[in-house]
């Protein structure tokens, strides 16, 4: 009999331990295993010893499991922030169309802040002088700020994108507040956004400024040496009576600008003609002037979108046309001002 009443055995198909209680007969014995008792054949069952042995050689202690919450956190890195100024940041929204073309659906706008400063905005989108859109808020240090999704198609409209900065908690020395605008044309946008695909980049982004400006120093001017020198002094209340006349109508016929044009190049003419046109429409500002029609002709139209391009970028401006008039036919802005 290999073994006797009392000894230890191993339960083979369970891996149980028990002992043995009873001696059926030269192949049976009866086992309890934890209280619960029932024969085996000597063949299902073995010493223990060897399993015992074998575990603490092979497996030694074992050892208590880590799970993932467990595990020590590192520290994260600091990483330096980026300081590169005030951005304005276009992130084109790409679709299928029925050919299986890739097309540019909307631009999402969002305003970059790269600097230490929290600035508070007014954001303008304007088209023709007229305000689309309009945002007052605070763009916090370090941050991004969306603004709102423009129509791709818009962006042929030349659209001009005018902020108004100050900041968030004054400084003493710094401006109370600064203006950037920046005017799109279609022609710029298609060339960055093939410039981005090239690159792999998701957006594309123009600075609005590096440092948020410092204040102008007030430079005291001794009045009395000025008018010793001949320089003639007004008051500012007054100023308006020492100004030449505002006009109504201005035209920029070359001809009627200076009579030596026939040997200047196109370049010459027009910077003459945009420069008789930045005068007096200063003098109209100057005069609290509601009204100016500005004569440029029909031509090949450059001079008319030239003129058109800066009025879209003057605040006083509430809105110009280009249309029959019985007068200049299309040859003339009728621009209205603000104040």
């Amino acid at each position: 009999m290999k073994f006797q009443v009392g000894d230890k055995v191993l339960v083979l198909h369970s891996n149980e331990e028990g002992e043995v209680i009873d001696i059926i007969n030269d192949k049976m014995v009866m086992v309890e295993v934890r209280g619960v008792r029932f024969p085996a054949y000597i063949d299902q069952l073995d010493f223990p010893y060897f399993k015992r042995f074998s575990e603490k050689k092979m497996f030694g202690k074992e050892k208590s499991k880590k799970y993932v919450d467990d595990i020590k956190k590192e520290k994260p890195q600091q990483v330096p922030k980026k300081r590169d100024g005030v951005w304005i940041s276009f992130l084109p929204v790409i679709d299928t169309d029925e050919f299986g073309d890739d097309v540019v659906e909307t631009l999402k706008v969002h305003l970059v802040n790269r600097t230490e400063r929290a600035l508070n905005f007014i954001y303008r989108l304007q088209f023709f002088g007229e305000t689309e859109f309009e945002l007052k808020n605070v763009v916090n240090s370090f941050n991004d700020f969306y603004l709102h999704d423009v129509p791709f198609a818009d962006m042929s409209d030349n659209p001009s994108f005018s902020f108004e900065f100050s900041l968030a908690q004054p400084e003493k020395n710094k401006a109370d507040y600064y203006e950037s605008s920046i005017k799109l044309k279609p022609k710029q946008i298609f060339a960055r956004i093939e410039e981005m695909n090239k690159k792999g980049e998701a957006t594309i982004a123009y600075k609005l400024f590096d440092d948020y400006p410092d204040k102008m120093p007030d430079d005291q001017l001794d009045f009395d040496s000025l008018i010793t020198k001949g320089i003639k002094v007004y008051n500012a209340k007054e100023v308006r009576k020492h100004l030449p006349p505002a006009r109504t109508v201005v035209d920029l016929h070359i001809e009627k600008l200076t009579d030596e044009w026939q040997h200047l190049s196109n370049a010459e003419i027009l910077d003459i003609q945009l420069r008789e046109f930045e005068k007096w429409y200063e003098l109209a500002l100057a005069h609290h002037q509601h009204h100016l029609i500005i004569i440029h002709g029909v031509g090949s139209g450059r001079l008319r979108d030239e003129i058109h391009d800066i009025l879209r970028l003057k605040k006083e401006v509430k809105t110009f046309v280009n249309q029959y008039h019985s007068s200049f036919g299309y040859g003339a802005t009728e621009i209205y001002l603000q104040y």
